[in-house]
């Protein structure tokens, strides 16, 4: 914790300078003119990122919700991820919650680092959510100390999207994709390579996306639910470092650096497959000529016991904030939306290409909905399913240095380094970077 807390003196130093020349702003800026609220309004105000998926699923929540309040007001902030985030960690850390919002999107493995180190700052949802009706896995994020923070929003859950064409020229039906395992998958991708001349895959030692996948599929994480280390003694953690080296090791991966040579990757047609979050549907849709050329099959998995075919890339979840003059109001909207209809995520589907984790969305038509691009496949119907099978997890306080310990020993790994030296050193790392 020293090294968290030595992070918030420093910008509590930055906060204070912020509140000196722009306090008044920022109330102007985002901020509860929410001050309308301690006057009785109706108005909420949220900050959020991408106005196009994010601010447009929040402007679908607002019609809904004007259904049956029709004084009901929403105003959407929109700024840039890392903007905001550092706006809200600057205000909390200094104790400045003028012009703060009622309303925030929280990336999903930040939930536990801001509710631990900001106490009574997030509005308890534990009783305003009939959480059931969720994956369970999205809960587990929300979940701190028997309290559930928030409503869920988007999942990340992954699928092996593949190359139909390819595939088949080297061999290979759609049902030979189901419920491998990476072994079975590193086979199949040196047939692909000889027979077609395609890439199976790509990889990328700077992007922990891959590991973070493999850890998770298998109920395991970066760190332990006590915030330790979890790299030492966790089978896990070995089979997904022995599974990543294999990749590299076998010639069926096209190196790429960077989010553009990635997606270029698969829109270029050098790569058989991508395994990825279901929110990549739009980038692989994005090369036209490719249309029908495409489907989706369950992620390989782990040879560790209680691993499966499922997991999850990315996501978030919508807080309320304690202190907000509108909270109540804040909570029964996002009730009452976000968190219990199926009419938003049936509409967020069809206009934004959201997927969210609301099982009673999951029979509708729009999750139904069979795609050309992908076959004829009813892509979302199987995302949905698989999202059930997604083991819960605790993404703990310290998941950004664990990753960032980790990648620096990546390249040893990939060069043939004793895995279990690695491990070691990764632990070191980690816990010389928290002290």
């Amino acid at each position: 914790m020293k090294k968290w807390l030595s992070v918030l003196l420093l910008v509590s130093l930055t906060a204070s300078l912020l509140a000196a020349c722009g306090s008044a702003k920022s109330e102007t800026a985002g901020g509860a003119e929410g001050s309308e609220g301690k006057s009785g309004s109706k108005k909420v105000v949220a900050w959020a990122w991408d106005p196009s998926f994010n601010g447009a699923a929040l402007k679908i929540a607002e019609e809904l919700y004007k259904k049956d309040h029709p004084d009901f007001q929403l105003e959407v902030v929109d700024m840039a991820k890392t903007d905001l985030e550092q706006k809200l960690n600057t205000n909390l850390a200094a104790g400045v919650k003028d012009g703060l919002p009622d309303i925030i999107l929280v990336n999903d493995p930040n939930i536990q680092k801001y509710v631990t180190a900001y106490p009574n700052t997030f509005a308890d949802f534990t009783d305003k959510v009939d959480y059931s009706q969720f994956s369970p896995y999205k809960v587990d994020a929300l979940r701190i100390d028997d309290k559930i923070y928030g409503v869920p929003f988007d999942i990340g859950v992954t699928g092996m999207f593949y190359r139909t064409d390819y595939l088949e020229q080297a061999g290979f039906k759609a049902e030979d994709l189901e419920n491998i395992t990476w072994d079975r998958y590193i086979e199949i991708g040196k047939e692909v390579k000889e027979k077609t001349g395609k890439y199976m895959s790509t990889i990328n030692p700077n992007d922990e996306a891959l590991t973070s996948i493999l850890l998770q599929s298998g109920g395991s994480w970066y760190i332990t639910p006590d915030n330790k280390g979890n790299f030492v003694d966790n089978p896990v953690m070995a089979e997904t470092l022995r599974v990543y080296k294999a990749i590299s090791d076998s010639g069926i991966a096209k190196p790429v650096t960077g989010w553009s040579e990635f997606v270029g990757s698969f829109n270029s047609g050098d790569v058989a497959t991508v395994v990825s979050g279901v929110w990549q549907v739009a980038s692989i849709m994005d090369a036209k000529d490719q249309s029908g050329k495409w489907g989706v099959a369950p992620i390989p998995r782990l040879n560790v016991e209680g691993a499966v075919n499922a997991s999850n890339e990315g996501g978030s979840s919508w807080f309320v904030l304690e202190g907000s003059a509108n909270k109540d109001l804040a909570i029964d909207f996002l009730a009452k939306t976000i968190g219990g209809s199926s009419e938003f995520y049936e509409r967020f589907l069809k206009e934004n290409g959201g997927v969210g984790s609301y099982i009673p969305a999951f029979s509708s038509e729009a999750y139904g909905q069979e795609s050309e691009f992908f076959g004829g496949q009813a892509i979302y119907k199987d995302f949905t399913e698989w999202s059930k099978q997604v083991p819960g997890i605790s993404l703990g306080t310290y998941t950004q240095e664990a990753k960032d310990a980790l990648k620096n020993e990546l390249p040893n790994i990939l060069n043939g380094a004793d895995l279990k030296d690695s491990l070691f050193n990764i632990q070191r790392l980690f816990e010389q970077q928290v002290q």
